[in-house]
């Protein structure tokens, strides 16, 4: 945790003596795109995507979980998925999913959040199967990942900019061990290289 705290005590000095030490922020007012992820600390967005401040709108959850849009219930995630569309306008949303997620783990084997109960409800009330994942780490994950990319699509908001063309989805799978980032193709149900 100190080397944390002393990166912050003299970030300012990096960001406003010598930038050519930080990334600067990109001139454009408008985020390139939406990037909804896992909260796992190995999953990092800009590294994973070189993007540089102001470039991405983050939206991170226990598993990458997009819980089902539901008129009068209000929820971060839709707050936020709203936000970056309807007044950001970003064109693309890219929801990424991981291996050896805990998250997807403890959904597939329950035993697994025993002691996390929030976790676990959360996990059961915004998501449900619709068919029984793979055994395996990857083909669970990538599972999951497809079922949040059909929660999102009924988002009426989502649903108007992809209609009218205006908005892309992309369902990206990370592999945390190699770093092999893998593009979901709904046409043929299957993830290949990016």
């Amino acid at each position: 945790m100190q080397s944390l705290i002393d990166h912050a005590r003299t970030f300012h000095q990096k960001v406003s003596g010598g930038r050519e030490q930080v990334i600067p922020p990109c001139d454009s007012a408008s985020p390139q795109a939406m990037f909804i992820t896992c909260s796992d600390a190995q999953v990092i967005p800009s590294l994973i995507t070189g993007a540089r401040p102001g470039e991405l709108v983050e939206l991170r959850t226990a598993g990458n979980v997009i819980p089902p849009y539901r008129l009068g219930r209000l929820t971060a995630e839709a707050a936020t998925i709203e936000y970056a569309v309807n007044i950001l306008g970003v064109q693309d949303v890219i929801v990424c999913g991981h291996t050896s997620c805990g998250a997807v783990q403890g959904r597939v084997r329950s035993w697994t959040l025993r002691s996390a109960p929030t976790t676990r409800w959360w996990l059961l009330q915004t998501h449900r199967w619709r068919e029984a994942p793979a055994t395996g780490d990857e083909e669970a994950g990538q599972a999951h990942l497809v079922a949040q990319l059909d929660k999102l699509r009924r988002y009426p908001r989502v649903a108007r900019g992809l209609a009218a063309g205006r908005l892309r989805l992309h369902g990206w799978f990370y592999e945390v061990e190699t770093g092999v980032v893998s593009n979901y193709r709904p046409e043929t149900g299957t993830f290949t290289p990016l």
